[in-house]
């Protein structure tokens, strides 16, 4: 009886649980149905339409010509379903698939066979091939055997990622940068366009199909961006650098060439060396980030200076004391030793004399250092440019307000010692010396464009002021011409071809340890009416081969500056006669030229580079004898055969 009451009870129990556990259930599909329905249906429809992000194509970076510098390209990743694959296909194909893929990457065929059945045997869905694929690789791997059944049947997974590349390779690569780097990130306001959204309904096997929809909004393309480089120039200053680092074995060196009269940058190349490999490659933006002491290229500046404040002339002698003169426990020296007697301020320039300069500034500023100091900032010295790229480094000019004024900081001052600035910022000065005195703020972009529509033009804002008086200016190109022409950089020095420039060479990290040197030149060309104006800095080479701006840097320019011309002639406005009457005639020799490449033309009467031009167009080796800018003979007759690589002589008056 006891067993009977204990087993109704239990069953009781059990029924009163179940009573209640129905009861739960009831009332959760009442709240699901009634109370939460929005809720649920929400969450239904989101997982079955989800709201797809479209992003936008990136805006193109070009160069001055529309040459391509920075584009988006697709790019895959090729991966296999080894389970999706029937067996019958699978063996069927496995064998040509290998070969195909061995042709294209390089394995051979029996290491994808066996990564193809090591797959299908542990049900691999997802095994790796190969990443980084173009577009042109993907659509032949799709037409590979068995992947050429499709995604379900042939296995063939590939997801699309865009890349961005440069078409120049390392050429500028750091100028044109990535991310928030060089004009990547400058302008990528205007290159990145907006993201699009389309609704997409989910369907058999994880695909997800478009659908229409009337909140669907369109990825609006980024737009284009127009820069001032120009690819050819480029390319020289790239090269031109890259051979003297390697010959010098420096730690690192910048070039930037800019158009005179506008400020548009067309070349900026900045190459430093691998540590480990000992390559150089586009390593940091030197020329706009890194200050450093300019050494003697800073004595254009002193200068400026003083022939503003009319304390000097540049026909003043000073005497340069043996090449050595003490200031307090320092002493001031001289490249020369035993100086350069007593000289003009404008030899003293050419011949860059430390102790000239020091002189010419303690003797006139001792008294009062912040009249020199706040000149060089009314010149703009001590101001930033503000680029659009970012990183622009911090100039300083010690001022006799700051607490590490010493005594011997106005000596070392007037030498571009105890000084911080960047390549670009003494390019901006120089220029602007070449300007007649007038700074034209540096520029990057000429254009932004959307396609073929223009949306802004960077051409018409040309930010400039003066920084001298244009007579300051003219007395200043001429000390620069005479310093290719007889001073420190006349081993670059052409008679058939102006330049004017400044040579500088600084000791670096002296406080470390000795034979550290900055080699630079800052110069423009034709000196007679400049059309560029370029800064070659060079750190650190090796001073057994060499360390002196004249012998590391010049060069560069002078490469520079040859090649530039060579590939795109600058005319200078002339008056002679008979060079107006030769010059007409060019093109018929050039055509003569072109059509006859075994006749040497006659060339007596033409300007000497035109001449030039002509002749090595032809593949002559012309070499020169005398000085001017007309040809009087040919060592060659016209109407004579020729051959190519074949020496001739013009001697011309």
């Amino acid at each position: 009886m006891t067993n009977n009451k204990n087993i109704l009870s239990r069953f009781y129990l059990l029924l009163g649980l179940l009573v209640v556990l129905a009861g739960l259930v009831g009332f959760k599909l009442f709240q699901i149905q009634f109370l939460e329905a929005e809720k649920y249906k929400d969450l239904a429809e989101k997982t079955v339409y989800r709201n797809f992000t479209i992003p936008p194509n990136r805006g193109n970076i070009y160069d001055s010509e529309m040459n391509l510098l920075a584009t988006s390209v697709p790019k895959y990743e090729i991966r296999f379903d080894a389970v999706t694959v029937s067996e019958k296909n699978f063996k069927a194909n496995l064998i040509p698939l290998s070969k195909a893929l061995a042709a294209m990457f390089g394995e051979s065929p029996a290491h994808y066979q066996h990564k193809f059945k090591k797959a299908r045997a542990t049900n691999n869905r997802y095994l790796f091939l190969a990443k980084n694929v173009d577009y042109s690789d993907y659509m032949k791997i799709r037409e590979f055997p068995l992947f050429e059944l499709g995604a379900y049947k042939g296995g063939l997974i590939a997801e699309q990622e865009v890349m961005r590349e440069n078409p120049l390779g390392k050429i500028a690569e750091r100028s044109i940068g990535r991310g928030n780097v060089g004009f990547e990130g400058a302008f990528n306001h205007y290159l990145k366009g907006d993201k699009g959204q389309r609704m997409k309904q989910k369907i058999a096997q994880g695909q997800w199909k478009p659908i229409n929809d009337i909140n669907e909004i369109e990825p609006i393309d980024g737009y284009d961006v127009v820069t001032t480089l120009d690819v050819n120039i480029q390319d020289i200053a790239h090269h031109a650098l890259l051979e003297q680092l390697e010959i010098y074995e420096a730690d690192h060196g910048s070039v930037v060439v800019m158009e005179t009269k506008t400020g548009e940058v067309k070349a900026i190349s900045n190459l430093g060396r691998s540590a480990t490999s000992g390559k150089y490659y586009e390593k940091l933006n030197y020329a706009i980030y890194e200050a450093h002491e300019p050494g003697s290229t800073f004595k254009l500046m002193a200068l400026a200076a003083a022939l503003e404040d009319q304390v000097v002339d540049t026909s003043d002698l000073v005497d340069t004391k043996n090449g050595k003169i003490k200031y307090y426990d320092r002493i001031v020296r001289d490249s020369r030793i035993g100086g350069y007697g007593e000289i003009s301020l404008a030899e003293a320039f050419q011949v860059s004399s430390n102790t000239a300069f020091a002189q010419m500034v303690v003797n006139n500023y001792s008294n009062q250092p912040e009249k020199f100091v706040n000149r060089l900032y009314n010149m703009g010295l001590n101001e930033k440019i503000g680029f659009s790229i970012k990183g622009e480094g911090t100039p300083k000019i010690p001022h006799p307000e700051d607490a590490n004024w010493y005594g011997t900081t106005l000596p070392w001052l007037s030498f571009g010692y105890g000084v911080s600035l960047t390549s670009m910022q003494i390019l901006n000065f120089y220029n602007a010396i070449a300007n007649d005195g007038v700074a034209v703020k540096p520029r990057f972009v000429k254009e932004i464009r959307d396609k073929n529509n223009l949306i802004k033009d960077y051409t018409q804002e040309v930010e400039s002021k003066s920084i001298c008086s244009k007579k300051t200016a003219q007395i200043l190109q001429k000390l620069m011409e005479k310093t290719v022409e007889k001073g420190t950089a006349k081993s670059i020095y052409n008679p058939n071809f102006s330049m004017a420039g400044k040579t500088g060479t600084c000791q670096t990290e002296y406080w470390i340890e000795s034979g550290r040197y900055i080699s630079s030149f800052v110069g423009y060309f034709p000196s007679a009416n400049p059309k560029y104006t370029v800064s070659v800095v060079i750190h650190k080479p090796n001073p057994q081969k060499g360390y002196y701006g004249s012998t590391v840097a010049a060069p560069v320019f002078q490469k520079i500056a040859h090649k530039i011309y060579k590939d795109t002639p600058i005319q200078d406005e002339v008056f002679l006669t008979d060079i107006e009457v030769a010059s007409s005639s060019f093109l018929n020799y050039f055509e003569m030229a072109q059509k006859y490449k075994t006749i040497m033309p006659n060339v007596k009467g033409m300007p000497v580079m035109d001449a030039i031009t002509l002749l090595e167009n032809m593949g002559l080796q012309v070499s020169l004898t005398g000085n001017g800018q007309i040809v009087h003979q040919q060592s060659i007759p016209n109407g004579n055969k020729i051959n190519q690589v074949q020496p001739v002589n013009l001697v011309v008056h």
